[in-house]
């Protein structure tokens, strides 16, 4: 059996067996889609699957050939795709701010705390749109849905961000701002009650509230400091939560897929992200590599110009011939050097000729990551 076949059956194995996958990339490398692929390929397996995204452009929506998403499960028909398929299929996109409100409400003090935080302008803009909000709020759903006996595994799909680490780090630097000690320390001897007094004694507290009127405005301190006072007491509440993410990625049911496409760059990034996870000891299952260039096929011409085609048109598709040669070549040797560097042979799927649009363009894709169910592949592009 070949390299790459045995790589099929680990993937294989990890949707038939673990209840959570997380599924990481940079953007643009088609990971919605593959997140999708996996999903209906564990249902044919049998299992009851959620796949989850906060993907803001609704591509596992297109991909799955339904009009739009919500942040409830919905359960897809998979009749038509997958007829001998006997699980469940469920989707959802992740809202972050009713997420991140779900917390606030779990854990506020008071309900009087509870409504000055989720009335707070300064909140309102934390909640939907501070670095690394989108990732936290997505762990913090993925430990709530993980927990949900309706579904035997969990696909989650990651925000597509910049770089892939941000994801792992994104808890420590949601927790680094909440807990804000610094601000607070320069906020707290100006606050009273919840709100910013401007009756300071000392000179330097009234040169101090000046500088902060002419820098930013009062009423956005005052909005500050009534967060983080209402926050006070939760902090260690979003913590215990953090530490139970951490024991759930780390956890033998759960599994990392890594997505990239067959660039030098993005592969390099690949590498170095499944270095962090073996520092932070979490389980990589898969590297899955899309919009792979096949060489295309025969040799170039260049001396013999077929007959019936202009001389200029066969020198351009003689070009286009050599161009198409180097890329596939370039691809291979940047996926070799993936191989050595993590020790695994990353699973392929061509650059295809159109979008993934319907179940079936996706059980197509899932034929090509699984080797248990051949399919003929479609000439759909991932997403």
């Amino acid at each position: 059996m070949t390299a790459r076949a045995l790589a099929g059956q680990a993937l294989s194995k990890a949707l038939a067996e673990r209840s959570v996958l997380v599924v990481c990339g940079s953007g643009g490398v088609g990971k919605t889609t593959t997140s999708a692929a996996l999903g209906l390929s564990a249902a044919q397996l049998g299992r009851r699957v959620l796949v989850c995204t906060i993907d803001p452009s609704r591509r596992l929506a297109t991909s799955l050939g339904i009009g739009r998403l919500s942040h409830t499960p919905r359960q897809l028909d998979l009749s038509s795709a997958s007829p001998d398929a006997t699980g469940e299929l469920w989707a959802m996109t992740l809202d972050v701010k009713r997420t991140f409100d779900t917390l606030v409400e779990r854990y506020a003090s008071s309900p009087e705390a509870q409504e000055r935080i989720l009335r707070n302008p300064y909140y309102r803009q934390v909640s939907s749109a501070l670095a690394g909000s989108h990732e936290y709020m997505a762990m913090e759903k993925l430990l709530e849905l993980s927990a949900d006996a309706r579904f035997d595994l969990v696909v989650l799909d990651t925000p597509p961000t910049r770089h892939a680490l941000d994801f792992l780090d994104a808890p420590d630097r949601m927790l680094g701002f909440l807990d804000a000690s610094v601000l607070r320390f320069f906020l707290k001897p100006y606050v009273a009650a919840g709100r910013l007094t401007l009756e300071v004694a000392s000179r330097t507290g009234r040169a101090l509230i000046d500088i902060i009127d002419k820098a930013v405005g009062l009423q956005f301190v005052r909005d500050l400091s009534e967060f983080f006072l209402a926050f006070e007491g939760m902090y260690d509440g979003f913590k215990e939560r953090a530490a139970r993410v951490h024991d759930l990625l780390r956890n033998p049911d759960s599994g990392f897929v890594l997505v990239a496409s067959p660039s030098p760059l993005t592969l390099e990034e690949a590498v170095y992200f499944h270095g962090r996870l073996e520092e932070k000891q979490m389980p990589f299952v898969s590297v899955i590599v899309n919009r792979v260039h096949a060489e295309p096929a025969g040799q170039s011409r260049r001396h013999t110009p077929a007959p019936t085609l202009a001389p200029d048109f066969t020198r351009r598709l003689i070009a286009i011939h050599d161009d198409l040669k180097a890329l596939a070549a370039t691809e291979r040797r940047a996926m070799r050097r993936l191989e050595v560097d993590i020790g695994r042979v990353p699973l392929q799927i061509p650059e295809l000729d159109s979008d993934v649009h319907d179940l079936n363009g996706l059980a197509a894709v899932a034929a090509m990551l699984t080797p248990q169910r051949r399919g003929t592949p479609s000439n759909k592009r991932l997403r």
